[in-house]
């Protein structure tokens, strides 16, 4: 895909495949039969729809650092090196029936479950034509299947673990995700709702989205031992790792996790590897890049989920010239989404509708 040298991680704009990885992309999905019979049964449209999800993805974030970079809102929250863990997961659902409930950086689970671009952008902008009418800059549109995130990192397992509980008890095969930051996992709420999830046995998937630091505190400082391959069986629940830079192992880890779900076979718990390529947010880029040695920068800067997943489609027998054309075109509706989300700024909140669509307000 196209660089962006004023808004890409610097490893990212020169990127070019490294032999070794392409490989290692391949043997991945090769090294598991479960996942390798499920990512052979993809069609070649489902596995453009993947590619044409990390693009959405990441263009949305560069269009959110644009944003930043030009005055039109303070910071942003982004996901990038990160899309595989976001999107391999969403696509691995069943829209219209599951329920996903996404940390900030895992925003393009909105669009991937059917939200607009325009309305993700414009929460941000906080206008009245947002999802929340301009009172909370998260995402979410449950009838969409999203459930707005709050700040709270690990509160959401308790209450994807609820709605689970729902499913169970009236016998919906329906299943209900979300992610865990390696941070979050320190949290009460986040072990309290596990816990809950595991004892119930509900159709929950929680995905550990271990992208080596917590907000600018590295998983060294805060956890030990240095992964959480051991976190399932302590819960007394199936669960597995994969690469979260690798957009196929992931949806089929999160298939494979689904199906069981779905059959009364309890919660699951997967681990995704993978690196957050940015600070905790727009603000904090530099003291990101004195957290870690450039070497793991570069590192996994070759890992590039987008750019390694083109050289696997271009393998598959994909042209070139056909990724240029999904580009373009991902590229015009999120251009269009952005046009439409700054025109709302026209529509700003009034005042009085402050207390509006809120659950307790105190009025009589």
């Amino acid at each position: 895909m196209k660089r962006f040298p004023a808004f890409d991680p610097p490893e990212y704009v020169a990127w070019k495949p490294d032999p070794a990885l392409v490989r290692g992309f391949r043997s991945t999905l090769e090294a598991n039969a479960e996942r390798a019979s499920i990512v052979a049964a993809l069609t070649p449209d489902s596995k453009l729809e993947l590619y044409r999800g990390l693009l959405r993805a990441r263009l949305h974030d560069i269009e959110l650092k644009r944003w930043v970079r030009t005055g039109v809102i303070s910071k942003a929250w982004l996901g990038t090196g990160e899309e595989a863990t976001t999107v391999g997961p969403v696509h691995a659902l069943e829209r219209g029936m599951d329920i996903v409930a996404p940390m900030i950086r895992n925003a393009a689970a909105c669009c991937e479950m059917g939200m607009p671009i325009a309305d993700m952008l414009r929460a941000y902008l906080a206008t009245a034509d947002s999802p929340s009418g301009g009172r909370d800059l998260h995402v979410g549109s449950f009838s969409h299947g999203v459930l707005q995130p709050i700040s709270h990192v690990g509160d959401m397992v308790p209450v994807i673990t609820g709605i689970a509980l729902t499913f169970k008890m009236k016998r919906q095969p329906r299943v209900a995700l979300t992610w865990v930051g390696d941070g979050s996992t320190n949290t009460a709420a986040a072990h309290e709702g596990t816990n809950f999830a595991a004892v119930q046995r509900v159709p929950a998937i929680f995905i550990i989205e271990n992208n080596q630091v917590a907000l600018g505190t590295r998983l060294a400082q805060h956890h030990l031992p240095p992964d959480f391959k051991d976190w399932p069986a302590s819960y007394g629940i199936w669960g597995a790792t994969f690469d979260g830079n690798n957009v196929l192992d992931a949806y089929a880890a999160t298939r494979l996790a689904a199906e069981r779900c779905r059959k009364g076979d309890g919660p699951a718990l997967l681990v995704a590897e993978t690196f957050r390529m940015g600070g905790h947010a727009t603000h904090d880029e530099r003291e990101a890049r004195d957290t870690f040695p450039p070497e793991l920068f570069a590192s996994w800067g070759k890992r590039d989920p987008i750019g390694l997943y083109e050289e696997y489609l271009k393998e598959e027998g994909v042209k070139a010239k056909q990724l240029e054309e999904i580009e373009a075109e991902v590229s015009a509706v999120v251009a269009k989404a952005a046009a439409e989300a700054i025109a709302s700024r026209e529509k700003m909140p009034k005042g009085e509708t402050a207390l509006n669509g809120v659950y307790a307000n105190g009025r009589q």
